[in-house]
């Protein structure tokens, strides 16, 4: 459904991207974030499933600073190589590629941020990092409880599972307490529940969490 694009950073950086159009009428445009496995299939039909909405969607590919074309799947051997690449990001930098993509998708305003895993991560900093965001929406993001005194500057919807074996129950009630502004929700599951292609995969948290995002959009995402 979508295809490749190219986005250049405020510093000049050029980085690969997916974008996939709106279908039906346009309620409005999602910089989507990957999780550490970058934008594979999983990301694309996440971008073309929120297309589908109504939502045209580009998801950046956030790790090309780093290895150009990154992609891989969830076997064990898979996942700790892409772990490998967490010490090494400039979330600085990270900040610039996706501030490139929401400029990509002005056009279809208003722009709202979503992200898995480490993009749940990127989309709360980015909720207080950046201007022009209309909402953002972050599932088991690892490092938000790290930056709960980062206020949000637009509604944020943040998803945590209570068996995330990387994001303990602490954590959470970190971010409750500090991010009272946060609508926050949390589901009888692992890391990477929304993920049909890991087996840490919850269907009924899975819809939940869906039909939730989309909630949160549709009310704070008018044209």
């Amino acid at each position: 459904m979508g295809s490749k694009v190219t986005l250049t950073a405020s510093d000049g950086f050029k980085l690969g991207g997916y974008r996939a159009e709106a279908q039906g009428a346009p309620k409005g445009a999602l910089v989507v974030i990957q999780e550490i496995f970058g934008v594979n299939h999983h990301i694309r039909a996440m971008c073309d499933r929120f297309a589908g909405h109504g939502y045209t969607c580009v998801a950046p590919a956030v790790f090309d600073r780093l290895k150009p074309n990154f992609e891989s799947g969830y076997s064990p051997d898979e996942i700790a190589a892409a772990r490998q690449m967490i010490p090494q990001i400039d979330w600085a930098a990270m900040m610039r590629d996706v501030a490139a993509a929401q400029e990509s998708l002005k056009s279809a305003a208003p722009v709202g941020i979503i992200g898995w895993c480490m993009g749940g991560t990127v989309a709360f900093l980015a909720a207080g990092k950046l201007d022009g965001f209309s909402a953002a929406v972050g599932l088991y993001g690892g490092m938000v409880a790290k930056n709960a005194d980062l206020k949000p500057k637009v509604p944020t919807q943040l998803h945590f599972g209570d068996q995330d074996q990387s994001i303990p129950m602490s954590d959470v009630e970190i971010v409750k307490q500090q991010r009272p502004d946060c609508e926050i929700y949390v589901y009888p599951a692992g890391h990477g529940f929304q993920c049909d292609e890991r087996g840490s995969y919850h269907e009924q948290s899975a819809k939940l969490a869906m039909e939730r995002t989309l909630a949160w959009f549709g009310k704070h995402m008018k044209k």
